[in-house]
């Protein structure tokens, strides 16, 4: 008989109390360096930030946005340092959450979540763009077939179309040659006077034309079929931008040079019998 307490008696008092059992955050901190992690290798692991890490092993979990969002992230880090996550789980629900899940704080982001499918109606914009698109189909279907049948109308109509074709006579005239002087014009060509017409016949050609001071007479385009007659007491002085289009007439007489096409001619004319300058 032994006196004096028991071998089991002299062993030192386990404290199983919450005081001495490590916080969650505590736990999985001595867990991974016993593992030889750091935080940048958890991190890596786990895809979890570096900052969330420092705060769960600081038993901060405000920084995980709520308790199911918590629950997660320990149950990922307790894997990733080879602990059993159902215990931390258990322990943080007890220290956090009253010793049951609590996922009340999440329930407004998976409620709008379901939610917002449920709140989607009929796209009405996607129709509305629709209807526009078909109505303005429509008007141009019946503004282009309204174009065509008003044109057949016009052709059957005589007098729907006088408008329409009143202006191509017009545009058309200048294109007309003017006849050549006739001899009682070349006959009636003042003989104390130099008197000049241009002629445009094969072409148009730009000319210019000065009396004998220098005051300038004409400077512009001479069109197909258009002509210009130009008098003074002395003398005519032309520049013809395409002398090969332009036929003379100078004193009633037609000059019967050989101008070239595009060529530039500076020519003066003055009484008497006409002569290039």
């Amino acid at each position: 008989m032994s006196i004096g307490n028991s071998p089991e008696d002299e062993r030192p008092f386990e404290d199983v109390s919450e005081e001495a059992r490590p916080s969650v955050g505590r736990a999985l901190q001595q867990a991974r360096i016993a593992a030889g992690l750091t935080v940048d290798d958890v991190s890596t692991a786990t895809r979890v930030r570096i900052a969330i890490v420092h705060a769960i092993e600081a038993d901060d979990f405000a920084v995980c946005g709520g308790d199911v969002y918590a629950r997660g992230h320990i149950r990922t880090l307790a894997r990733a340092v080879n602990l059993d996550p159902a215990p931390l789980i258990a322990q943080y629900e007890t220290e956090h959450g009253n010793g049951r899940p609590a996922p009340t704080p999440a329930a407004p982001l998976f409620e709008a979540e379901r939610i917002r499918p449920e709140r989607r109606g009929p796209n009405w914009t996607a129709a509305m763009v629709a209807a526009i698109v078909v109505v303005i189909g429509f008007v141009g279907f019946t503004m282009v077939k309204g174009g065509d049948d008003g044109g057949k109308e016009n052709v059957a109509d005589g007098t729907a179309s006088t408008e329409s074709a009143s202006p191509t006579p017009k545009a058309e005239k200048p294109a007309v040659p003017e006849p050549e002087p006739s001899d009682s014009a070349i006959a009636a060509a003042p003989q104390d006077k130099v008197t000049v017409q241009v002629s445009a016949v094969d072409g148009r050609s730009w000319i210019s034309a000065k009396d004998h001071n220098g005051r300038l007479l004409f400077d512009g385009l001479l069109k197909q079929g258009e002509s210009k007659t130009f008098q003074d007491s002395s003398k005519i002085n032309l520049v013809l931008g395409d002398a090969g289009a332009i036929d003379l007439f100078v004193n009633g007489k037609k000059i019967e040079d050989d101008f070239q096409p595009g060529a530039v001619e500076r020519l003066t004319y003055t009484k008497g019998d006409p002569q290039a300058g």
